[in-house]
């Protein structure tokens, strides 16, 4: 009885003392989570539960409260793990300011480091020896990032990145998986107990809608089992480690799937020649480089046109993939490297390059594309998704991307999350209101609506100053790709280094489901908006597709039918994605 008072108790001086008293409660001790999981699911007797408690509550003992990463670490990872949590700044968000009680951390992973990590380093590093340590702090729903190097025994650099989750490690994702397939509950609704090996999308993260995945901003993943035409979604909550609920969603119906094949050779050369280094490309009068990052697609720098810098830098942060407006639950996608990455669909070819052609078969530029896409696509819970960079000979360039399917369901929304910063540090942004250019003094959001009012050429924006910049151009079905309109929220922000605001490679900043601006992007303009007037800028783009499975409709989709007596795929993408056109 004493320690039931004792823990109302503190309970009751937390919510008193802390901003963040339903995010914590969960987190401070493990007799609180012990009483979490200890439900009539069971879960409470598995042996690998208990040990997790046991490991957490040696961590909140410790003068610095944080549990060390357990997938398998090298030499070299320990010691930029050691490095890391000696630093002061990196470990301060460990313990409540007010009350010094320890938050429950995490180190999700020690990871190489890639010349896209490195944006905003200014001192001289080698970069086979540096590392980046992410760190997840459960209570806060954080994630702390720093940059090491082993060489010198310094940390470079660290970023503190508010209602953000960093991708899971890999024992974690074992965990959920285990999580789901112990459940009663799942294995009613499934039909049968499955196994391991039939868990899809397992660390990807999830939400879902009046649960503590929505409400408190919990760690959840999705393991997710396919059977006929239907998919069934563990929604397993990480934070509290057990299962908050199982969704159905229809995937529609596909012919025999290939084997998966070796790929082991593939992604050797994919991560050596274009993950681990920038590779420069200078065709007609454009020059740039583009590289492989390891959550942020390809990412192309230092963009010029007949050597006038045009782009600092452009990637593709997220996918959000939602399936239901009312339960909220579906992915929040990253797409990267196959090494040393968490992506969810990674790179599965090289960068190509191709020359663009117009309607009557003349090139008029050249386009620079990357394809991403999991091992057993085209079946049901399996991602392919292209990003596209468009660069024409008379200045325009496009950035844009698709999904193709086939996903986890035929009742989804996909919104890409591009980050567009541009190289001119003094530039201002307007938008059209019919009649002039209304310009923004501060950070702000817009939503692309079927009343808005664009150009007679079709131009929303403006970017630039008094002697160069952009007309933006979103999408309007206009393209001829199959794209039938963008929706799009755009963002603009100031430019910043310190505190990084995504110019190195950023963790999924947004959840998969809001169906309103909280895309992620907003993160860098709400409380307060900077001031934008003659300012280095950053522009989002996150487009809104709804995808179609209804026969002649298709869009983001694609099926295996049978066709001559063999399978073939075909495939219904959705491209996205502004148009950008020079002034003069």
């Amino acid at each position: 009885m004493g320690k039931i008072i004792q823990m109302f108790f503190l309970l009751f001086m937390l919510s008193c003392n802390n901003q963040h008293t339903q995010n914590i409660l969960p987190a401070y001790t493990a007799d609180v989570l012990q009483s979490v999981i200890a439900d009539t699911t069971g879960y409470y007797k598995n042996e690998i539960l208990q040990q997790q408690l046991k490991i957490i509550n040696r961590a909140l003992q410790l003068p610095i409260p944080i549990i060390l990463c357990q997938d398998t670490l090298n030499s070299n990872q320990l010691l930029a793990q050691s490095i890391a949590i000696q630093n002061v700044a990196f470990v301060q968000q460990c313990k409540n300011v007010q009350t010094n009680l320890p938050y429950r951390c995490e180190i999700f992973g020690v990871y190489p480091a890639r010349e896209s990590d490195m944006a905003a380093i200014k001192v001289a590093y080698l970069l086979d020896k540096c590392y980046r340590i992410e760190l997840y702090n459960y209570a806060l729903n954080n994630t702390t990032v720093a940059l090491v190097d082993i060489s010198n025994s310094k940390v470079l650099s660290i970023d503190n990145n508010q209602q953000t989750q960093p991708d899971i490690p890999a024992y974690l994702k074992k965990l959920a998986i285990k999580i789901a397939i112990e459940s009663v509950q799942l294995q009613k609704a499934y039909g049968l107990k499955p196994t391991e090996k039939d868990a899809l999308m397992a660390s990807t993260k999830t939400a879902l809608n009046r649960s503590h995945c929505e409400r408190s901003r919990h760690l959840c993943v999705a393991p997710t089992f396919v059977k006929g035409d239907k998919a069934l979604w563990a929604i397993v909550d990480l934070s509290d480690f057990k299962l908050v609920g199982l969704r159905w969603t229809n995937t529609g119906i596909t012919g025999p799937i290939a084997p998966i094949t070796e790929r082991t050779l593939q992604d050797d050369k994919i991560t050596a020649c274009f993950c681990e280094k920038e590779t420069s490309l200078q065709k007609d009068d454009w020059k740039m480089n583009y590289m492989l990052t390891s959550s942020d697609g390809l990412r192309v720098s230092a963009v010029t046109y007949k050597n006038q810098p045009i782009l600092q830098s452009a990637k593709l942060v997220d996918w959000h993939v939602s399936y239901s407006g009312t339960d909220g639950f579906g992915y929040s996608d990253a797409i990267g490297c196959p090494y040393f990455s968490q992506a969810a669909v990674v790179a599965i070819d090289a960068p190509m390059i191709a020359a663009l052609k117009d309607e009557t078969n003349n090139v008029v530029g050249f386009v620079l594309e990357q394809t991403f896409k999991s091992e057993g696509w085209p079946a049901p819970c399996n991602y392919n998704y292209q990003q596209r960079y468009e660069f024409y000979n008379d200045g325009r360039f496009r950035i844009a991307a698709a999904s193709i399917g086939r996903g986890c369901g035929s009742d989804g929304t996909y919104r890409p999350v591009f980050r567009i910063a541009f190289a001119n540090p003094q530039n201002n942004f307007a938008e059209w209101d019919g009649a002039n250019w209304q310009y923004w003094q501060k950070e702000k959001w817009q939503l692309q609506q079927t009343n808005t009012a664009y150009t007679t050429q079709g131009y929303q924006y403006n970017i630039g100053n008094k002697n160069n910049g952009f007309y933006i151009m979103p999408g309007n079905g206009q393209f001829k790709d199959g794209g039938r309109g963008d929706n799009a929220y755009v963002y603009v922000t100031q430019q910043k280094t310190v505190p990084n605001e995504g110019e190195a490679d950023l963790v999924t900043i947004g959840p998969c489901c809001n169906i309103d601006y909280k895309q992620g992007p907003e993160k860098f303009i709400e409380p307060t908006p900077d001031n934008i007037e003659n300012k280095q800028l950053v522009v989002w783009y996150v487009a809104q597709l709804k995808n179609d499975n209804t026969k002649g409709k298709e869009y983001c989709w694609a099926d295996a039918i049978l066709q001559n007596g063999m399978y073939s795929t075909l495939i219904y993408p959705c491209f996205c994605g502004p148009m950008f056109v020079p002034h003069h």
